[in-house]
């Protein structure tokens, strides 16, 4: 009698250590996507969102390496990715989610996407407005300036 494992969709945003080698960053990817094959789930995204900035500090560090992905894996699986990111020196931080088992993952990731892009256009936006309204503030110091030159 077979037993049949209930796998259920998650995703993981990976925070690494910016030092970290591009082999480094493979061998941790490849690692987890065998862990999770390992327990009958499949590996549906990997991204790489690169070096940013963080909010807060993690030791000294300012910056890190970010991952996003999604998966379909056992709550055993994520036992174990969790245990294996825990003594993974290069790995600052990690958080697994899972979703919503009624949305499939692509229309999931799709939907992700989009929202980092209209949150990328807002940030442009209010950058635009930001910048018009230094350009107004100075072009109306110097016009004072002019003005009390002529006094």
């Amino acid at each position: 009698m077979e037993k049949t494992i209930a796998k259920q969709p998650y995703e993981v945003v990976v925070l690494m250590h910016p030092d970290s080698t591009l082999e480094e960053q493979k061998d941790l990817f490849k690692k987890n996507k065998g862990t999770i094959e390992s327990f009958q789930g499949s590996v549906n995204s990997l991204e790489t969102w690169g070096k940013r900035n963080l909010a807060t500090q993690i030791g000294k560090l300012k910056k890190a390496i970010y991952f996003h992905s999604t998966f379909e894996a056992d709550t055993q699986a994520i036992a174990e990715l969790e245990r294996t990111m825990r003594i993974n020196d290069k790995v600052l931080r990690f958080m697994h989610t899972r979703l919503d088992e009624r949305v499939p993952l692509a229309k999931f990731v799709e939907g992700f996407k989009k929202g980092l892009s209209e949150s990328a256009a807002r940030e442009k936006e209010r950058e635009a407005k930001m910048l018009a309204r230094k350009a107004a503030f100075a072009a109306a110091k110097a016009d004072r300036s002019d003005r009390s030159d002529r006094e």
